[in-house]
């Protein structure tokens, strides 16, 4: 019974021993910590340690990634705001232009009071309408036109380039121009103009007045003018402008050295710069 008691085992606190060697590694310095990772970087120079010990068949590669530049296009804001500002200039100039244009039109037309000048044909006279051999048609017309302005401030300056014609359902039967000439205010004008033509293949144009004069007994013409003339307003002469005169007469015959009545007669005017 003594050995027995002698050989018992007792266990070892091992719990006292355990805290007194933690107590010693407490109380012991402890070493400074070497991050693997330097401070603001996100891997180390050398790469993961992990990555070098690891074999090469178990490494894992980030996939792949083609970076493609992108191209950015600056638009073409400053051409375009050029563009932009010419337009704007140009409408404005002309703007005022115009606007310009119209006030001097304006108060001339108040100081001035202008009319329209008024023509006519009095008197017609045939001296040649003769239908040659090879069926070609010689006119020539005596014409009296007269010409009036009823301005009292308003001159007219009548320029050359002028042409008057005569026509019959298309037909020029003879032409002329109007002398150059000044026309003061209130002034009445009578003109003597000469006007001579010649018409081929008159044969199907002589047949068609014959008839119109057997079923109507009149003959429709047609006295057609343009004239270049210049506008004297007081001692202010304007630009050169042209005048159109449109005027039908009615006549009873076309016969050559024969007294022409003129059964009707009415002029249009109008003007274009």
């Amino acid at each position: 019974m003594d050995m027995a008691n002698h050989q018992k085992i007792h266990p070892l606190n091992m719990s006292s021993s355990a805290h007194d060697d933690q107590q010693l590694d407490a109380d012991a310095p402890q070493a400074p910590t070497v991050p693997l990772v330097p401070r603001g970087s996100s891997k180390s120079d050398k790469g993961d340690a992990a990555a070098h010990l690891l074999p090469r068949d178990n490494q894992h590669y980030p996939p792949f990634q083609r970076t493609i530049p992108v191209i950015h296009t600056k638009p073409p804001k400053e051409r375009s705001s050029c563009c932009c500002r010419f337009l704007c200039w140009t409408l404005s100039l002309l703007f005022l232009l115009i606007l310009l244009i119209g006030v001097v039109a304006g108060i001339l037309y108040l100081v001035f009071q202008p009319k329209l000048p008024k023509y006519s044909i009095d008197r017609l006279q045939i001296t040649q309408f003769n239908l040659t051999n090879n069926s070609s048609l010689t006119a020539t017309f005596d014409v009296t036109i007269t010409a009036r302005n009823p301005n009292k401030k308003v001159g007219v300056y009548y320029e050359g380039g002028s042409h008057i014609s005569v026509w019959y359902t298309g037909t020029n039967l003879c032409q002329g121009s109007l002398p150059r000439f000044y026309q003061g205010h209130r002034n009445t004008t009578v003109l003597n103009v000469v006007l001579s033509g010649q018409t081929n293949d008159a044969n199907t144009l002589i047949t068609s007045l014959q008839q119109q004069q057997q079923q109507t007994g009149i003959i429709p013409l047609n006295l057609r003018v343009i004239q270049p003339v210049r506008i004297k307003f007081g001692k202010l002469k304007i630009m050169k402008v042209k005048f159109r005169v449109r005027c039908r007469l009615d006549v009873d015959n076309l016969a050559a050295n024969n007294a022409i009545n003129i059964r009707n007669s009415s002029c249009k005017f109008r003007f274009r710069l």
